[in-house]
């Protein structure tokens, strides 16, 4: 009877240290993951700002960050689905921070101004690759990081809407007009601004809100009410 307690005691401690092991292999597994991740976006991203995003390809980032060559394609389905591989963690965040500063009782020429600033510093510290990101968005609608940048976005989007259903609300422009349509029309003239801004040798920010306002102003304007 000694013995066979034994026995039962040492198979029962074998089957409970078998998930703890499972988990540690799994947990490594997800580590190297990561870290194939990380130098994959590294290297894209080093590639794309020195040597040039048209003459960079898949195999020269793969060797770069010393994976395989079919290994990006895990992650992303072709070089511009890449490009914002390398990006989408920052533009979710800045997304987030924009509608974070869009104020109930500011007013509207603030809020969007406060709300598109941070897209501005986030593309004046790197204005290369966010040449390569405005250029390479348009009809971006495929691929496993499109989704997410669509989503980015549509909350800049809806930061603009936002901006325009509180000024509506608290009176300072018109309330027959459509909100949404005016967000729009203020989030083209958003993207229209950020492209001629960083067509300049030197992006600076505070230059680029500067022309940014003048087109927010135009928009005011037409839009007080009588």
């Amino acid at each position: 009877m000694g013995r066979t307690r034994i026995k039962r005691a040492k198979r029962a401690k074998a089957r409970k240290a078998l998930p703890d092991t499972a988990e540690k292999t799994k947990g490594r597994r997800q580590l190297n993951k990561e870290d194939k991740l990380r130098r994959i976006k590294a290297a894209a991203r080093a590639l794309f700002t020195t040597k040039g995003y048209d003459e960079t390809n898949m195999r020269e980032i793969a060797k770069r960050a010393g994976v395989a060559l079919g290994t990006p394609f895990s992650y992303a389905a072709d070089k511009r689905d890449l490009l914002f591989l390398t990006l989408n963690d920052e533009l979710e965040d800045a997304a987030v921070r924009a509608a974070d500063a869009v104020k109930e009782g500011a007013p509207v020429r603030d809020n969007l101004l406060n709300g598109f600033r941070v897209v501005y510093e986030l593309f004046g510290r790197e204005p290369r690759l966010a040449r390569l990101a405005l250029r390479e968005m348009q009809f971006y609608q495929a691929g496993p990081q499109a989704a997410r940048f669509l989503q980015t976005r549509d909350r800049m989007i809806a930061l603009a809407v936002r901006s325009i259903e509180i000024a509506q609300r608290n009176g300072e422009i018109a309330r027959s007009e459509d909100s949404r349509l005016v967000g729009m029309v203020v989030f083209s003239s958003f993207q229209m601004a950020i492209r001629l801004w960083l067509m300049h040798e030197r992006a600076r920010v505070d230059d680029g809100m500067g022309e940014l306002a003048c087109f927010i102003d135009i928009i005011l304007k037409g839009l007080a009410p009588p």
